[in-house]
């Protein structure tokens, strides 16, 4: 997209849309949950969420008891009204406001988790970067929770289009440093009634 801004594209959503009229709205994430508690690591593990943004993901690790959360996202408003939201607990998380596409890691993390954030990089270079960053930010034995649309959803997702995934093509970029461990489909109904494909996997850094 020509001239395209992405951080200020997310500015804006996050500016004039309430919570629950997001498309990507979940009450409780269930999926990436399951994913993150079945990976069996202890409540000390160091998780990024990537793309978190005022996703209520960080809110139920939290109730679960994990201790070493941090979120990223590019748009600082959906960072200030996670915090809002939160609260005193707030302070528990680090949060990162920065692109993914550029993002350097200067910690190793226990799991990465991204629901939703990847499939809008459409540029070979941006995906490149990101599965660079992904690589040098899971320790070894780590883990890599992704969700982007599957084969049979949404060609466009808050006006941006997106690349879709199947399973095999997800996996398949991550094959150099990651083994899989599952992968599924999975439908989510968005606040106005649509229904999306996700496709999601999570890979066990090699």
């Amino acid at each position: 997209m020509e001239n395209f801004d992405r951080k200020q594209h997310w500015e804006k959503i996050y500016q004039t849309k309430p919570l629950q009229e997001v498309s990507w709205y979940q009450p409780r994430p269930e999926t990436s949950l399951n994913l993150i508690t079945g990976s069996f690591l202890p409540k000390e593990a160091n998780i990024i969420d990537i793309g978190g943004g005022d996703s209520l993901l960080s809110d139920h690790l939290l109730q679960l008891g994990y201790t070493h959360l941090t979120v990223l996202d590019i748009s600082s408003a959906a960072i200030e009204r996670a915090k809002k939201r939160l609260g005193p607990d707030a302070d528990k998380i680090n949060w990162i406001e920065a692109d993914v596409s550029a993002f350097t890691p200067q910690n190793s993390y226990d799991l990465w988790h991204d629901r939703a954030a990847f499939h809008f990089l459409q540029d070979e270079n941006e995906i490149k970067s990101y599965i660079r960053a992904a690589s040098s930010g899971v320790k070894p034995g780590g883990y890599l929770i992704i969700g982007t649309f599957g084969p049979q959803g949404p060609l466009k997702c808050s006006g941006i289009e997106i690349k879709q995934y199947s399973q095999e093509e997800l996996t398949a970029l991550f094959a150099e440093n990651f083994n899989v461990e599952t992968c599924l489909y999975i439908d989510h109904t968005t606040p106005s009634g649509g229904n999306q494909q996700f496709t999601f996997c999570r890979l066990k850094r090699k």
